[in-house]
């Protein structure tokens, strides 16, 4: 892909950002917050929430499936294992970032039932993606460098 259509996919992106959510890009705020903070806010929740959700969906069914069926077992164990730590923090930031604007833009006394579904599912997301991070990843290399030393 050339630079030209990398640059007009973004250029449609931000295009179809700009048609479906205004007021992250310079709408007025509805005044609870400064309109300043409330923007990059926006901006920062709806950037680090698709970044999380692309990543996980390309690790999962794109990048995965083809390392699994184009790499040597132990090849495609090792990479996973450097793969995996790096993939759930980057993961983690970003879902901490959600909860943390998200949050602050709809504080729990004043948000809506829906806006208390997405902020608890949010923090559901965030605390499996730390268990994988601190519990599941470092057993499953563990397990995994074991069984490569033939224990």
């Amino acid at each position: 892909m050339g630079w030209m259509t990398r640059f007009l996919s973004v250029v449609a992106f931000l295009a179809i950002g700009v048609l479906f959510s205004p007021e992250t890009f310079g709408s007025k705020s509805d005044g609870q917050h400064p309109p300043k903070l409330a923007t990059f806010l926006k901006l920062a929740h709806l950037l680090c929430f698709s970044t999380a959700f692309g990543a996980a969906l390309w690790v999962t069914f794109i990048g995965g499936i083809i390392m699994f069926k184009n790499l040597p077992r132990h090849q495609f164990g090792n990479l996973q294992s450097k793969m995996f730590p790096a993939y759930f923090s980057m993961v983690g930031v970003c879902c901490a970032v959600s909860v943390g604007s998200f949050g602050y833009l709809h504080p729990w006394k004043t948000a809506s039932a829906s806006e208390k579904y997405q902020l608890g599912f949010i923090l559901a997301a965030f605390a499996f993606n730390l268990s994988n991070l601190f519990v599941f990843t470092p057993m499953t290399i563990q397990l995994s460098q074991q069984t490569s030393q033939g224990y």
